[in-house]
């Protein structure tokens, strides 16, 4: 998935001369935490986050409504030169910017101009779409050999019961790097079936693994 068909494309933004009251009004009002700061042709020069405002303006002064910390332009306390990325990037290397960089939120730029914004909870949602974990149904574990075609060896199992599978994660075995685990979201409540059939083609369940399933 590319950046394009999840950012979002209505983005409000302030200007550098714009001041902490007017931040702090957009902010609110639109109950948003990441402000992009333009110049006049619309391209990116900075980002304001509430964190931001919370640092440049002490609580005691804030609840009473500063006048002349209130009227300091944007330009002085935002995050010049910001990170961006473009509609075409990978959404999992936007993540990995996120988790390397440690920001929470990115402007989306395209031939200089601001295009749109992805925030960490949008991705945190997405994640949530992809794997399915919205949607009723089971989460199951496999610990399988790191080789080629496994994946379609599991995969019959769950083909043979006509289990609808909503998502699948593989991600390397802490313990071995000849083995790799496989993560089934699968549609239904009641996987005992198989979750045995599983372990009869001798596989290792790893999850579910409560007392009674194993038997």
């Amino acid at each position: 998935m590319i950046v394009e068909e999840m950012m979002q494309k209505k983005v409000l933004t302030l200007q550098p001369t714009h001041t902490i009251k007017d931040a702090i009004h957009v902010l609110r009002e639109n109950k948003i935490r990441h402000l992009p700061i333009t110049d006049l042709e619309g391209k990116v020069i900075g980002i304001v986050s509430d964190r931001d405002i919370k640092q440049a303006t002490p609580s005691n002064i804030l609840d009473h409504n500063d006048n002349e910390l209130m009227t300091i332009t944007l330009d002085k306390i935002m995050t010049k030169n910001p990170i961006i990325g473009h509609p075409l990037d990978f959404v999992e290397e936007v993540a990995t910017i996120f988790y390397d960089q440690q920001i929470g939120c990115l402007p989306i730029v395209s031939q200089e101009k601001l295009v749109g914004i992805v925030t960490e909870t949008d991705l945190l949602y997405k994640y949530i779409e992809l794997t399915g974990a919205h949607q009723p149904g089971s989460h199951i574990e496999v610990r399988v050999p790191n080789k080629p075609g496994i994946l379609f060896e599991v995969s019959k199992v769950f083909h043979d019961h006509s289990a609808n599978v909503l998502s699948v994660l593989v991600y390397p075995d802490a313990k071995s790097e000849e083995n790799k685990i496989l993560v089934f979201r699968v549609k239904t409540m009641n996987p005992l079936q198989i979750i045995e059939d599983i372990r009869k083609e001798g596989f290792d369940v790893l999850w579910p693994n409560m007392p009674g399933i194993n038997t």
